[in-house]
Order: C-alpha cells, then structure tokens, then sequence
C-alpha cells in the first residue's frame, strides 16, 4: 500500500518543538531530577596513574553521621568492554590512570559526601607510568595490563599483546610489488592529533533506585540499551532486572554512548535502600571525559605517471588509554576513512589501539575518521606538490566512484563525489590558493573531500494511534540536541500516516517500553530508527485501510492518507476523518497499533582482505566536501577563517533547517578541534584542562556563518532515500583548514590543533 504516503510531509522545514523551552531554560534534564528524598553520591578517585593499592579502608567514611552507603571492588568484582572485556568499574588491586574510581559514597548531602570521600584511607604503592603511545610501545614497557592474555575476548579475529589492546588490518593487493615500480613517485607523511573534551553542557549524570528487585536508571545517555547491558554485567543481575530511562540530554556528541556512571548509583540504591544521584563536577568532566583519542599517522602513497595511486600503505595509532573501550571498535573505522576517499590500487592498513596510563578515551562525532581525513587531506595535497598536479583535478581524477574498489574489496555504488567537487567549483571558482591580502596577512584556500559511513544496526519502533488522530511513536531513541527525535523521525511517520508532524508525540526513551535499539549515533538515528518507524506504519496504514475501506466500500489500495483523512485517490472529500476511522477499529477490532524493526545485513569484505574489524565494509557511505579561505598573521600565528563553505551528501533532504543547524554547529566543533582546543596530560598523568579558563573552545567572535549545499540523490538504504547529517558536517574541517593555512604559509602542517603558538613556530622554521 505504498501508495498511502503523503509524501508532501515528509520535507518540510519544521522547526523544533522542544526549542522554546531549552532557550528558557524550561528542559529538565538528568542534573534536574533529583528531589530531596535523593541521596548524594561522589566517587573517590585515584590521585596516580600507575599503583598498587596495598590498603583501602572505608570504615572512617561508614562511620560518619550521615553517610548511607560506601562501595568499592568488592561490590562489583565483574569486567566488561567492548571487543575485550578487560575494564572493571573499580580499580581493584591496581590503578591505571589518574582520576580511576577506588570508591563511591552516597549521603545526606553532596557536601557530606565529599567529607566522607576525603576520609577514606588509601596508600599506594607507585609504578612507573606509560604516558605516552612511544613510551608504550618500547620493547621495555611495562605493562598497563600485565594479565591481558587473560581477559574475555568478545569480538575474535584481532591480534592482541602487550600493550597493544587491539590491532585491526587491510590487506589487499600487492603493495610491495607496486613500490618496486620504476615509474612510480613515493610520498611519504607523518602526522600527529592531539585529544578534544566533548565538553556537553550537561556532564554526564543518573540517578538510580532500587525497588522490588529491579533498578530504574534515569540518565543521560545515547544507548539506554548499553547502558542496561553494562550495569547487569558488572552487577551480575539479569537484564531484565533493569530498567533505563532517559530525560532529556543535554549534549553527548558520542560521550554518552557508552556507560559511565550508572553501575556506581545502582550500586549504591541497592546498598542505601534510596535512590541516588550522582553527577560529574565539571573538573571531573574534563579529567576523565572520553576524549576524542590521540593519535599519530603515518601514511606512504606510490603514484603512477598518470597521477592514480596504485598502492597506500599507512599505520595509524590510536591511545585507548588506560582500557580498551569504545577504542578497541574504532580500529575499524580507518579501513573506511582512511582509504575511503580515493580508488587504490592496492592498500596495507594497520591500526593499534594502545593501552597507556591515562584517563580512557572513547567516540567523538565522526571518531577517528576526524583526523584520518586530516592526515588524508595533508597526505594528498603533499602529493600533488611532488607530482606537480593541481589538488582539485587530482582529487577529481581519484575520488571514489561508481563501481571503484574500496579498501576492503566492497564495489561502491553511485558517483557522488566527483559531481559534489563540480559543484563546489562551479559555485565557487577558485582564483588563487596562496597570496598576500590588502593588509599584509598570508592568504590561503583549500578544498578537501571526506568518507564517513552511516552505522545501521538493529532498531525497534511502535505506533500507535490515538483517538484523535494522532500518533505516539515509541523507540528507545534519545534527543541527544540534534532535533532528530524533534524533527525528523515525527515527519516520516506523518508522511507514512498522512498528518501533520506535530501530530505525532515522540515517547522518551523507556527500556521497559521501547524494543532493542544500538543508541543515537554515527549518524544512525534518522536511518535506523526512522526505518523501523516506516515498517511499524505500515503495520498500522494495512490495518487502518482495512477499516476504511469496508467503511468507503471500496478497495483499500484505492486510498489514500493525507491531511488527517483517508481519501479515495484523486477524489479530494470522498473519504472521511481518520479519527471516525479510529473510532470504527475501536468498536470493532480493537485500537490501531503497529511494530517494525530494521537492521541491515552488513555489506562484505573481499575474503582476506580485513581482519581484526568489527564492520567488514560500508553500507550507507556519506561524502563530504569542504572549502575554506583563511587568512595568517605572521607574528602572532594567529588564524582567520575568510569564509567557510559546505557540499554534503544527505542522501534526501527531510528538513533542510535541521540540516543546516547541523553543519553550522559541526563546523564550528571542528574548528575548535583545528586551532584552540588542546589536552595534555601532566608528568603525574592528569589531564591538565580542568576548566574553560584553559581548554578553550570557539567562542561566538571566533565562528562565522557556514555557507552550505545539499547533494541529494546518492544511493541509500534510508527510509525515504534519507542519510544521517550529523556527524559528517565535522568530519573535513581540521584538513581543510590545515591545508589552507599551508597554502598560506608555504610550510607542511602536520600537526594538531593548529594553535597560534604552533603556526607561528611553523612559519618560523621552529616546528612541524
């Protein structure tokens, strides 16, 4: 019955219904929800990177007037992970790194709690700290993990030892044999990332009770499925025994998307009797936030005399931190950033997620393919100098396209990037790409390309209609900022149900309500989450016809929905209200309701061409293409952007504001991560950014509005031809802008961020 859908809804500019609120300040989220009957709770942290701890005791904290509960290790003796289950919630026998949870308390107050977290007794005994992914790596490190050989491997096929957690490989072709060409230029690159703090305006926060057997988690997350997963694992409970639930969120740009804080309030609930709430302090936020992780690339390209690239070989290392994590899963993303872009002749790809003793890192919008397509980018315009080609026509030349081979042996479908670089061109002709402006500064522009993918993965939806004619869509999807529960997903119901989006109510995320969902992120939400939705109305469409048209006497295939009626196609006021068809189904077969759920196969890997990856191939890829002018202060370093400019695929355009929102806001992520945000980690292994007087984010002078296109029309597997639109916008901005300001300077960027001090050295000849 395809024909029912009222396709005039399902792209509209509609504006955010929960909009008004968050600018009053209205929304309550997580932080918010505690009332006084709530207990307190802090966590004990580890103040060194690397000991063993040879006496904890809590009895001065328990003793304390006030104070309900205290757990440690003991309570929760499990380990979990993703790939390797190799991460306990307490340090137990041994810490890893600064800021690793010994202890929780929950009190009266938070103020009490706090008192009683300085009162517990803990002495360690130091061992030398690996800080650094060298340091890590050399033949006489110790280990982070001296037992790894014995943890629970989830994920098989990774090579593992050491202090290497995971390694991830490409293999396809014979590169040595196309290194051995005589007619062949070599380029060779290195290229260094720093970490970035998500820094949400909501740190992570839940509050947990316990009540007849079975915990309610209220938090801010991305996967409340995750979440209920972790805490049944490290409480050695049955999942059914908990139950997740998720209130607004204020931000998570991948932070939330793994558990974090909702074992130790669970924990606690259960001891004290008491619901709990337990809430980072900023400083704790940025000490031990997940970051997006550091890195180092190396990437070596031969090039033929027609300007392909018939071989890349690479090596990238990625610092997990202290465990595995969401780190261990990333190793896959660099088959399909990192090789992505362009057609390879042949390709040798290694990845090493490395254990070292600092806070873990985790998924940051767009994950490792940020600084992939930095190195990527450099990488490339690095060749074009050597070879003497123009960067835009050898991009044009390489790009992925209809039909080319990707890394892992997938045949790509649909030639999108190349028209996406014409249009960037045609719009905007370039006249020069380095210069001198009117007051002296250097100028330069760049234009760059990036892959990402869209994660599937299984999701769940139900529908049911209202007697009014409304609909109440249930997920365990979560508004994460991003409008998409706000926007997008209400319109493809309303399109699939012929009403108007507000119509439709969005229920919050419930586990107990909701059917399985992998979380919000990777750009998944629209294109899982909204195919689901589209399969549960069409459940609901089948049985609404069904009624209407023993009431209409007539076919079912014959009608249509539209405007909250059910009309005779082509017959305008033939038909009658859909709520009198609700009613009807009442009296009859009972109310209308529909499930669905969606999942994708996955697309393969060429046999032995990946090892050690969780995603062998792509199966909704999504370019982008980025142009940016700058202009350099000599002395001071200091970067202008002239102009920034944007052409994304999005597959079809639902709501070309949201979108927008989007991209403005992924930009501008970006261009803190390019050129002022900037994480290091202290002698003692401390991250040493505790606050925004030191970690420096764009502020509103730093930012300019982002002039964008949208590409439709690339193949998707998207309810409605769509693709996710979040996570792209960030993906190309630290190479577009690092390429620029190389343009600009004459000098190899290699290196992020790109800050002031830095560029200056630079173009003094002082740094990379």
């Amino acid at each position: 019955m395809k024909n029912a859908h009222d396709p005039s809804l399902a792209v509209m500019d509609l504006p955010r219904r929960d909009a008004r609120d968050k600018l009053r300040g209205r929304t309550r989220y997580t932080v918010d929800q505690a009332g006084p009957e709530v207990l307190h709770a802090v966590l004990l942290r580890a103040t060194v990177a690397s000991a063993r701890i040879t006496r904890l005791d809590v009895t001065p904290a328990l003793a304390m007037e006030g104070v309900h509960a205290v757990a440690t290790h003991l309570d929760a003796p499990g380990l979990h992970g993703i790939g390797i289950a190799d991460h306990p919630i307490f340090a137990s026998d041994i810490v890893r790194y600064h800021g690793e949870p010994v202890a929780v308390i929950a009190a009266e107050t938070l103020a009490l709690a706090r008192r009683a977290a300085r009162a517990v007794i803990v002495d360690y005994e130091t061992l030398p700290p690996v800080l650094t992914l060298q340091a890590a790596l050399a033949p006489d490190a110790p280990l982070v993990h001296p037992g790894w050989e014995n943890y629970d491997v989830l994920h098989p096929g990774a090579a593992r030892g050491g202090n290497v957690a995971w390694e991830a490989r490409v293999d396809r072709g014979d590169t040595d044999a196309a290194f051995a060409r005589k007619d062949v230029t070599i380029v060779e690159g290195s290229y260094d990332v720093g970490r970035q703090n998500h820094v949400p305006f909501e740190p992570r926060a839940v509050i947990a009770s316990y009540e007849d057997g079975r915990f309610h988690i209220q938090t801010s997350t991305q996967a409340p499925w995750t979440v209920k997963h972790v805490v049944a694992t490290v409480l050695q409970v049955p999942e059914f025994a908990v139950r997740v639930t998720v209130p607004a969120v204020g931000g998570g740009f991948g932070l939330k998307f793994d558990c974090s804080l909702e074992p130790y309030a669970a924990i606690l609930a259960r001891k004290s009797g008491r619901s709990v709430s337990l809430v980072n302090s900023r400083r704790e936020e940025m000490m031990t936030c997940l970051c997006r992780e550091n890195a180092e690339i190396r990437i070596r390209s031969a090039i033929d005399a027609e300007g392909a690239i018939v071989a890349r070989e690479a090596t990238v290392l990625m610092d997990c931190g202290a465990y595995g994590g969401e780190q261990v899963f990333l190793t896959t993303m660099t088959a399909h950033t990192l090789a992505g872009n362009y057609r390879l002749g042949a390709a040798k790809i290694l990845t090493r997620a490395v254990y070292t003793n600092t806070p873990p890192n985790g998924a940051f919008r767009a994950c490792n393919g940020v600084y992939n397509t930095f190195a990527l980018e450099r990488h490339t315009d690095e060749i074009c100098a050597a070879i003497g080609m123009d960067p835009f026509a050898f991009r044009r030349r390489n790009v992925i396209g209809d039909g080319d081979i990707g890394a892992t042996g997938q045949t790509f479908q649909g030639d999108v990037l190349r028209p996406m670089l014409d249009r960037m061109i045609d719009k905007y002709p370039v006249e020069r790409r380095s210069g001198r402006l009117p007051d002296g500064r250097l100028y330069g522009r760049a234009t760059t390309v990036g892959t990402w993918f869209i994660f599937v993965g299984p999701s769940a939806a139900t529908v049911n209609l209202n007697a009014d004619g409304s609909a109440t869509l249930v997920t365990a999807g979560v508004e994460i900022g991003s409008g998409t529960m706000m926007q997008s997903l209400p319109q493809i119901v309303a399109a699939n149900l012929g009403i108007h989006p507000d119509a439709v109510i969005v229920k919050t995320a419930d586990t107990d309500a909701a059917g399985r969902d992998l979380g919000v992120g990777g750009g998944r939400t629209t294109v899982s989450i909204g195919a689901a939705s589209e399969a549960a109305c069409a459940e609901v469409r089948e049985k609404l016809l069904t009624v209407a048209a023993r009431l209409l006497q007539t076919s079912a295939t014959a009608l249509v929905l539209t405007n909250g009626r059910v009309e005779i196609a082509g017959k305008p006021g033939s038909g009658m209200a859909l709520k009198a068809v609700i009613a009807e189904a009442e009296l009859t077969t009972g109310p209308i309701a529909g499930s669905g759920a969606f999942t994708a196969a996955g697309t393969t890997a060429m046999p032995g061409c990946a090892t050690g990856h969780f995603i062998d191939a792509i199966d909704i890829p999504v370019f982008a293409v980025h142009d940016c002018e700058v202009a350099v202060d000599e002395t001071s370093g200091r970067c202008e952007i002239l102009s920034y400019r944007v052409v994304q695929d999005v597959g079809r355009a639902l709501n070309r504001r949201a979108i927008h929102g989007q991209i403005q806001g992924g930009v501008v992520q970006g261009i803190g991560y390019a050129l002022t945000e900037e994480v290091t980690i202290g002698a003692d292994g401390a991250i040493e950014q505790t606050g925004f007087d030191t970690y420096h984010v764009p502020l509103a002078g730093d930012v300019l509005p982002v002039d964008f296109d949208l590409y439709e029309g690339a193949p998707s597997l998207g309810p409605l031809g769509t693709k996710g639109a979040g996570e792209v916008p960030i993906l190309n901005v630290a190479a577009t802008l690092a390429c620029a300001i190389a343009n600009a300077t004459g000098k190899p960027v290699a290196s992020l961020p790109m800050t002031p001090e830095r560029v200056a050295a630079l173009i003094a000849g002082d740094a990379r």
